[in-house]
């Protein structure tokens, strides 16, 4: 595969790295590349920053044990950040931004000159200002470098063995509330709760709860709605649902579509 060479490629003359690793397929195959050309001189660093699901947490460091590569968890409360906490439009900006600080210093920490995340090219077409906070620390983002869409990125952790290769894509658990309602503890662990409890009701892998102060919406693929409006499993899940603070559950009839939530009013 001539893309994915030269994306391991892109890691030579570099004495080491800092891969910014998720749960998720993209910065796998970041850190798969790295370890490839660089071995033990590229470190995965993974957030544990309590807007991170347990799932996903899980998942980053079954891809380091998959890759080979060393990994360090960063241990932080976003929460205690009042400007992500207040959940803005530029929500993403503050993460990244706080994430960023973290990288550099544990790169200097390390003698590390490159860091690295898995933004990819159909990225840039979303709104996503928390990309900017990462470039302006000097993040850099070899998938976007070398020109690979997600189906690519997909294709290539196929080839390469990674099991995420088609894990459905994610986010911190934040981006279920609404802009300008305010992101507590609570609220983040009865939406990481609820969507456990979707997904195992449902055995289905794209699920998002939607925190609407306090209604659960409930969000899947819209081929797959009809699961849901099975009443036996809609009661199911909305008796589970209410026993975890939510006060109602509606399903959206449009179906689950990336950033959705960004343009809901509080």
């Amino acid at each position: 595969m001539t893309k994915l060479n030269d994306l391991i490629n892109w890691f030579e003359n570099k004495s080491g790295v800092i891969i910014a690793l998720s749960g998720g397929v993209d910065s796998a195959l970041v850190a798969y590349a790295a370890y490839q050309k660089l071995g033990i001189s590229a470190i995965a660093v993974t957030a544990d920053y309590k807007t991170l699901s347990q799932e996903e947490l899980e998942t980053a460091k079954q891809i380091c044990k998959e890759i080979g590569i060393s990994q360090i968890l960063l241990d932080y409360n976003e929460l205690e950040n009042q400007e992500f906490v207040k959940n803005d439009s530029n929500r993403c900006f503050h993460c990244r931004l706080e994430l960023a600080t973290h990288l550099v210093n544990l790169a200097k920490k390390h003698n590390i000159d490159f860091i690295v995340d898995g933004t990819n090219l159909d990225d840039l077409g979303d709104y996503r200002p928390g990309l900017k906070a990462l470039k302006q620390n000097g993040i850099r983002s070899p998938l976007v470098e070398n020109n690979l869409t997600k189906n690519e990125i997909r294709e290539m952790a196929k080839s390469v063995g990674l099991s995420v290769y088609n894990k459905p894509s994610n986010s911190c658990l934040a981006s279920r509330i609404p802009w300008g309602q305010k992101i507590t503890f609570e609220r983040l662990l009865r939406i990481e709760y609820g969507e456990t409890i979707v997904k195992q009701t449902t055995k289905l892998k794209q699920v998002r709860v939607r925190d609407l102060k306090g209604i659960a919406k409930l969000e899947v693929e819209k081929e797959k709605i009809f699961v849901l409006r099975d009443d036996k499993i809609f009661e199911e899940i909305s008796k589970k649902l209410k026993l975890i603070g939510f006060s109602d559950v509606i399903i959206d009839p449009e179906g689950y579509k990336p950033g959705k939530i960004n343009v809901i009013a509080d």
